[in-house]
């Protein structure tokens, strides 16, 4: 099977250490909304998506750090790019494993279910899908259920494709029905921890 492209960049992530200002400049700049925010995260959008922007507050993750800290760090955390089905991220990730390229996350977010990888130079990318039938439907579960888990469910992929292939619906996979275990942080972003979310 071909590989599938993405069908467009979704969002980038920051990681910060000047929280309140890097959030108060994308709302100014882009005239963009804050959709959930806590002293740990914030996510921003300026149209339909759920969140074109996100902010890793680094004061919180890592305390001890320096306000001068200009990489590793500080700076963006990853791009985000988003798939039409579900069917085509998991025959993606399985092209990709046979190649030797795997994974480091595999998340349900609820507003998305995520595939995350690095590429060799490390720089992190989220591959994703929507998981709700609509922008509106995807504000709300982040202004009633984020709160519950901002980070998410880890899952299986292929476990997932298996499914997808014997038949199952991708929106039987897609609605998040536990907000439980909440997983932890993974990737460039876990060696910087040293505060819970």
């Amino acid at each position: 099977m071909p590989i599938v492209r993405p069908s467009k960049v979704a969002h980038v992530v920051y990681r910060t250490r000047r929280f309140d200002q890097m959030v108060r400049w994308y709302e100014t700049v882009f005239q963009a909304q804050v959709q959930y925010r806590s002293p740990a995260l914030a996510f921003l959008t300026f149209d339909e998506e759920h969140h074109r922007f996100a902010f890793v507050n680094m004061a919180v993750f890592q305390p001890n750090g320096s306000e001068e800290d200009r990489q590793g760090a500080i700076g963006v955390d990853h791009l985000g790019y988003s798939y039409p089905t579900l069917r085509d991220l998991l025959e993606n990730y399985l092209e990709w494993k046979a190649q030797g390229i795997e994974p480091y996350w595999c998340i349900h977010h609820g507003i998305t279910a995520s595939l995350y990888y690095a590429d060799p130079d490390g720089n992190q990318m989220e591959f994703q899908v929507d998981c709700l039938h609509s922008a509106a439907e995807a504000s709300e579960f982040m202004a009633t259920m984020f709160r519950l888990n901002p980070l998410g469910v880890e899952f299986d992929p292929r476990e997932w494709l298996e499914q997808l292939r014997a038949g199952a619906a991708e929106e039987t996979l897609l609605v998040r029905t536990t907000h439980e275990p909440v997983s932890p942080l993974r990737g460039a972003l876990q060696k910087y921890l040293e505060a819970p979310v």
